[in-house]
């Protein structure tokens, strides 16, 4: 609670030193007019203060600067015996005016930013229901994850993880929305949604994205303006099982990069034999999904990610080496080789993702105390 408050007491601090800043020009320009020559006029300048004013600060702030700057033309001008002169007249009704449509501008500006703020408020809410954050530890393994969207400010986009568990294994789906904006986000949470509602009954694992796929086919409605590429949206998705009384996981893949399994023995991609079409896709095929298993050792970790990883290019235009960074990471725990990984991936692009990436990292253990 102190840190909340501290957070919310340095903008006003900060606020109250800047304002000396317009304050100490009004005196100096004020003070220049009235020791300079005549033929020298210095008091136009004051409109400055109020335009700095509200870089930095509300409209109550900047009218107050504003009334100030005023003032100080009018004394300047009564000082000097001229301020009944049109021209000098004209000057002071032309700064209270123009320091009036600031201190409009800037009250526009903040009702705005207010807006925003619900807005990034509610959106921030609705993310991180649909994005919940994995457990560190679930059954017999532990699990780091990161979200790296491509949006500036925004917590998810077409990238999406969940975990679930059964009454003896965990389940985890990790996918990648074809596309972006809204309409990904939408197919997302559909993914999601039927993931979380099915993954905890004792079904296949190939029912289990059979199910996948038939909810986002048929719960995806199409856009009404028909834009180029509406309805034909797809998610590749990596669906696991990893029971907890065996060292294997078992792995349906649609259409998905494969996981990486490192262990002692080095590292691995899951490639498997019978990759399934992308959710989405699987009515296009008679037989659609098969599950095939690999050993999972205690130990081992196996990473999960989307191709915004692997297809993420410097200024360049190469693309992230993932398999060239991975040995010697692991060996560390889930968490420390997802650090390392996100830093290496961002310094790679230079901090800007020109597409959304998950990381999720599984280590297995010991069974859970």
């Amino acid at each position: 609670m102190r840190q909340g408050h501290s957070d919310l007491r340095r903008p006003r601090w900060r606020t109250r030193v800047l304002v000396v800043i317009p304050l100490l020009l009004i005196a100096l320009i004020t003070l220049g007019d009235v020791l300079s020559p005549s033929s020298v006029r210095l008091s136009p300048l004051l409109i400055a203060a109020p335009a700095m004013t509200a870089s930095f600060a509300g409209p109550l702030l900047t009218g107050c600067v504003g009334l100030l700057a005023v003032a100080a033309q009018i004394a300047v001008n009564a000082s000097e015996g001229y301020l009944g002169y049109p021209g000098r007249l004209t000057e002071v009704i032309t700064l209270a005016l123009v320091s009036a449509m600031i201190v409009l501008f800037r009250a526009v500006l903040d009702r705005h930013m207010r807006e925003l703020n619900r807005v990034r408020a509610v959106a921030d809410v609705a993310q991180r229901v649909l994005l919940r954050p994995l457990p560190v530890r679930v059954g017999p393994l532990l699990i780091a994850s990161v979200y790296l969207a491509a949006e500036p400010g925004a917590e998810i986009g077409g990238d999406l993880y969940a975990a679930a568990r059964t009454s003896n294994a965990t389940r985890l789906i990790i996918g990648d929305v074809r596309g972006s904006g809204l309409t990904a986000v939408a197919d997302a949470s559909l993914v999601l949604g039927a993931f979380r509602a099915m993954a905890h009954w004792p079904v296949p694992l190939t029912d289990l994205a059979a199910h996948l796929d038939t909810a986002l086919s048929a719960e995806r409605t199409e856009p009404p303006d028909k834009a180029p590429g509406a309805g034909e949206s797809f998610v590749t998705a990596a669906v696991l099982e990893i029971p907890d009384d065996q060292s294997v996981v078992r792995l349906v893949n649609c259409g998905h990069p494969p996981p990486i399994m490192l262990s002692d023995s080095g590292m691995k991609a899951l490639e498997g034999h019978a990759p399934a079409l992308p959710l989405g896709l699987g009515h296009l095929v008679a037989d659609r999904y098969h599950s095939e298993v690999f050993p999972f050792e205690e130990g081992d970790q196996l990473l999960l990610y989307t191709d915004g990883v692997i297809e993420a290019r410097n200024s360049e235009g190469t693309f992230y080496p993932l398999a060239e960074r991975l040995p010697g990471w692991n060996g560390s725990g889930p968490q420390h080789l997802v650090d390392r990984l996100r830093r290496d991936l961002l310094s790679h692009t230079g901090g800007h993702q020109g597409d959304d990436a998950a990381l999720v990292v599984l280590e297995r253990h010991g069974a859970e105390p």
